[in-house]
């Protein structure tokens, strides 16, 4: 099975992730492209599965900046929609003990994609999205008559970022979802929060009806639970720290990247866990060398 069997279709963010340097008075930004499904994009890019991204980006310098470095990369921006109303997205990133914090500007130009303006040539395949782009009233319309108009296979990516999420309408995503992603944190926030994380994964899956639960956690590794049974992975020693942002996309990227080539579950989340640590190597979430994918076992 390659990507052309299944297409792979990505919905949602591209923005700049703004790094903070210095004291509040005397701050210094560093701005890289990043949002989750971009992310994400991006590597599948890079590993040869022509993936189709649909966002919108501002007319704006920002906004410019993210068409340019697209098309540098290959990726199609026939998808990429120009909002002249609303700005290209931007996020203030603080690093507090490594960990990154997220203040995420409202109203950005992704909060308005427009489903009747995309040009997309099959409405089939997997579908990725997270629940970030999908925090106001509009996105949920706009993003549920996509899901609607075409037989999707959905990947769902769970994003709890304060203020831009509500149970109910996450509760209805999950359900439509095929393979869901989230963390430890985000499952038991869901309510999901037995000690033992087995137990808390089955009732989830149950729950829900969903093919596959993908449960990140850390340093500690990943679970994930199919129709199979359980399987763990615990990563190695990371050897080069610079910052976790974009590890988690970069894990799911490479598990898409395994669906569609039909990967074992233990091949992908055990190549993805390896990525995920290379990631965590680099300033932000992406590279910019496609060497940087070689090791990659295609």
């Amino acid at each position: 099975m390659d990507s052309q069997n299944k297409p792979i279709t990505i919905f949602g963010e591209v923005l700049f992730d703004c790094f903070s340097q210095g004291s509040h008075l005397e701050r210094n930004q560093e701005q890289v492209l990043g949002g989750a499904p971009f992310n994400i994009c991006w590597h599948l890019q890079a590993l040869g599965d022509s993936p189709v991204f649909i966002s919108k980006v501002g007319k704006d310098r920002l906004g410019e900046q993210i068409l340019r470095q697209a098309q540098n990369w290959g990726i199609s921006v026939n998808n990429i929609q120009v909002d002249r109303k609303h700005s290209t997205g931007q996020v203030q990133v603080t690093l507090i003990d490594q960990e990154p914090h997220y203040d995420i500007k409202a109203e950005c130009a992704y909060d308005f994609i427009e489903q009747t303006e995309l040009q997309l040539d099959h409405l089939k395949g997997i579908l990725y999205h997270g629940s970030l782009a999908l925090r106001s009233d509009y996105a949920k319309q706009q993003f549920q008559q996509l899901c609607e108009s075409g037989q999707w296979e959905i990947f769902l990516d769970v994003n709890l970022r304060a203020p831009w999420w509500n149970k109910e309408s996450l509760f209805e995503w999950i359900q439509q979802a095929k393979w869901v992603k989230l963390n430890i944190d985000e499952l038991r926030e869901l309510g999901f929060d037995h000690p033992d994380l087995h137990l808390a994964m089955k009732t989830f899956k149950e729950y829900f009806g969903c093919e596959q639960v993908i449960v990140t956690q850390g340093a500690e590794g990943v679970t994930v639970l199919s129709s199979n049974g359980f399987v763990r992975q615990t990563p190695e020693n990371i050897a080069d720290f610079v910052d976790t942002v974009g590890a988690g996309d970069a894990f799911t990227a490479i598990y898409i990247h395994g669906l569609v080539r039909d990967w074992s579950l233990e091949k992908t989340i055990s190549i993805a866990q390896k990525f995920a640590s290379k990631v965590i190597g680099i300033r932000g979430a992406i590279p910019n060398d496609q060497s940087f994918y070689q090791s990659v076992d295609n």
